[in-house]
């Protein structure tokens, strides 16, 4: 009944992952399932046979979906199913979309829906990793036109060596963690965050990485073959005037030229002057000489396309008037907005960041609730991007995959510079707020937010910033031109967007997306070094506004204080059905978390200023404070007897003072000293080992009356006159 094919990739190392096609999903254009270990991978892929009208990009879609059976869990929520896509689950399909989409041909408009499912789950592997090469394989085995193969590898430096999709345990110790995307011939994408290394480094694993991904690509193409899917479908997409497109470049290359050539820095000033210039190609038309507008769009656009980059490629000068290298102009502030923990407004030419930082408790940890991770997250950053920043009139809606993406960047840009655990008792959430953008919105979030982190007293291990580097190269020639700072035109019309974010001392993450075949080394390592120029100088118009955390936090900020206890003091605090916890949150109005961690009792009391703080500190401190022979307490009297009384020394600890211990005189009855509700000061004269009774004295702690004249001290009982 089935005609499965099975092709074993051997890595080298004693792993293997094996694709197969023919047992599931048979329907579709083309399916894979990818195994390695006990992690299964099920991708699926499926294309219209005709494209929709008028439709002249590519729509692809791709989703990846981690299955909570596959870990053998159920989902949370109330209707216990799969729900909508997960932030991790985004931001693979992501990567992967990245990866596939330059690869369709350019006049291939039909749309695709490619799908990966995580069906099966080894929890020390990690899938995003396969999610790329199971997308290619279907791909591969499918009739879809498709210029690949390709695939994705994780490099990860660990313990200076490096490793090619390294364990989840493994990966908790590297320095280096890239996700790199490539074809057999060239990189398409990378994306990865770093511990502050240097470029050369960054170049290592990209080679290591590409080496790898050549072997995935060989064994997608024996694979086709195998499977006899090396032809693909016919199709026609496009509907071509080629007289039109020669009128569009004669009438309009040398205006648009021009057009980009006027160099100002207002992209809404340098889109109207292009669009009058197809305005006016397009008035010579009318209805007894109709032309096709959407085509003439097209072609336009391509017109002005080259335009601008040949500006740049026999000009040196950029479509704001800039050189190559040249960085916009920059204006940072801080405590923008004094109401917040901090905060920061941070302008890089018409991209603008207004960024918050919020403190908060152990209850304000973002809790993750993946299939393959559980857990919280102290750091979280959020990146919203409104449409007034790009001047659209319409509604803001939901968030995007964009807006996602960016955030996680950024991230990864800052987390490895925060604070360690020890250092840093709060739940840090730092918001971006786009304002304006035209580029490297996500790289702005970078700056303000290392801003914001420091005006907010956050000790940062060292400041962060970020740029965007773009690519224009002449396909005819070895010409082209790094751009730093690009601007969004240029991202667009370019070949390259690579970001990069570090210190001082090296790169912190990083994201590229390439355009064009053949990016070599030499252009790679320019682009970093360039990077990294652009880099210092923002670090130094940043330093300029704060170049290190506030001393103190601000007045208005919520305070922290740690406290580490005996676990077995961890009942008496919370008390019976967490009635003694309750009472002193209720009473102070402090929030008090009390968690068991590595055999002690961790004690966190979050508190809106030092007298909450204060209050709460001491009533917890006498709770799990361990009464010590010669320890001096006042304390109140619960409860008298004939032998003596009973004293409240801590709360819920008791101690007994005897009828001899209350005065040096002989007392009869112990309530013609003391009456119960009344305060007294006690010291502690024993502690029973083995019960762990409390002998109390008050006796101890009143002037000794002179003896009598003549009596001596009986020296077998000195308590005893």
């Amino acid at each position: 009944m089935f005609k499965v094919k099975e092709k074993i990739i051997d890595l080298g190392d004693g792993r293997t992952i094996i694709l197969e096609t023919g047992r599931m999903a048979r329907q579709a254009d083309g399916s894979v399932l990818l195994k390695m270990g006990k992690t299964m991978l099920l991708a699926t892929v499926v294309s219209a046979q005709e494209a929709k009208a008028d439709t002249d990009f590519m729509p692809l879609s791709v989703e990846y979906k981690e299955k909570y059976a596959s870990s053998g869990r159920f989902p949370g929520g109330f209707l216990k199913r799969e729900a909508r896509p997960s932030d991790n689950e985004i931001l693979v399909s992501r990567l992967v979309d990245r990866a596939l989409r330059p690869l369709f041909p350019d006049d291939f408009h039909a749309e695709t829906f490619v799908t990966i499912n995580l069906v099966s789950a080894d929890m020390d592997i990690i899938p995003d990793a396969l999610a790329g090469l199971a997308a290619s394989a279907a791909l591969a085995v499918s009739n879809i036109p498709f210029n690949g193969p390709m695939s994705e590898v994780r490099v990860a430096r660990i313990k200076n060596k490096f490793i090619i999709n390294p364990t989840a345990t493994q990966l908790k110790e590297a320095d280096i963690d890239l996700m790199v995307g490539a074809t057999y011939d060239n990189i398409l994408m990378v994306e990865g965050e770093m511990k502050e290394v240097s470029e050369e480094e960054m170049l290592e694993a990209l080679k290591i990485a590409h080496d790898a991904i050549k072997i995935h690509c060989k064994a997608q193409m024996e694979f086709a073959e195998e499977v006899g899917s090396t032809v693909k479908r016919t199709y026609s997409h496009e509907v071509n005037d080629e007289d039109l497109r020669k009128k569009m470049w004669a009438e309009t290359y040398d205006k648009s030229y021009q057009a980009a050539k006027s160099c100002t820095s207002d992209k809404h000033k340098r889109s109207e002057s292009f669009d009058t210039i197809l305005s006016e190609f397009l008035g010579q038309f009318n209805e007894e000489n109709p032309v096709n507008t959407g085509l003439a769009k097209r072609y336009y656009h391509d017109v002005m396309k080259e335009a601008s980059r040949r500006l740049v490629l026999d000009d040196n000068v950029r479509l704001d008037g800039r050189r190559p290298d040249e960085i916009r102009q920059i204006m940072c502030e801080i405590d923008t907005l004094p109401a917040t923990h901090g905060s920061s407004l941070f302008t890089r030419g018409e991209t603008q960041s207004l960024t918050t930082v919020t403190l908060g408790t152990k209850l304000d940890e973002k809790i993750i609730d993946d299939v393959l991770n559980k857990g919280t997250e102290k750091f979280t950053l959020h990146y919203n991007f409104p449409p007034f920043a790009t001047g659209e009139a319409k509604s803001a809606r939901g968030l995007s995959r964009r807006e996602i993406g960016h955030g996680n960047l950024a991230h990864r840009a800052l987390k490895n510079m925060m604070p360690s655990d020890d250092e840093n008792p709060y739940a840090i959430r730092v918001v971006s707020d786009i304002l304006e953008s035209n580029g490297s919105s996500s790289m702005a979030t970078v700056c303000a937010g290392t801003l914001a982190l420091m005006d907010a007293g956050v000790k940062l291990k060292k400041p962060v910033s970020g740029i965007a580097m773009g690519l224009i190269t002449d396909k005819d020639a070895t010409k082209y031109a790094v751009l730093s700072d690009i601007l969004g035109d240029e991202d667009h019309l370019g070949d390259m967007d690579f970001k990069v974010t570090g210190t001082r001392d090296g790169i912190t993450a990083t994201q590229m997306d390439i355009k064009v075949d053949g990016l070599s080394v030499e252009i790679l390592t320019k682009a970093l070094h360039q990077a990294r120029a652009g880099r210092l100088h923002i670090l130094d118009i940043m330093d300029q506004v704060i170049s290190e955390p506030r001393a103190e936090l601000k007045p208005h900020a919520p305070r922290i204080e740690m406290l580490t206890i005996p676990k077995e003091l961890i009942g008496a605090l919370i008390g019976p059905g967490g009635k003694v916890i309750q009472e002193i949150q209720r009473v102070t109005g402090a929030t008090i978390i009390v968690e068991e961690i590595d055999g002690h009792g961790d004690v966190n009391i979050f508190g809106e200023n030092a007298e909450v703080i204060n209050a709460a500190l001491s009533w917890v401190r006498k709770i799990v404070t361990v009464p010590e022979i010669g320890q001096v307490y006042r304390g109140k009297v619960k409860t008298i007897v004939q032998f003596g009384a009973f004293v409240e020394i801590l709360p819920n600890k008791d101690g007994l003072v005897h009828i001899s211990e209350l005065e040096w005189r002989k007392v009869d009855k112990v309530e013609d000293v003391l009456k119960e509700g009344q305060e007294i000061e006690v010291k502690i004269i024993d502690i029973d080992p083995k019960t762990g009774k409390i002998k109390l004295s008050r006796k101890e702690l009143l002037p000794r009356p002179p003896r009598p004249e003549g009596e001596k001290r009986n020296p077998d009982n000195n308590r005893k006159d």
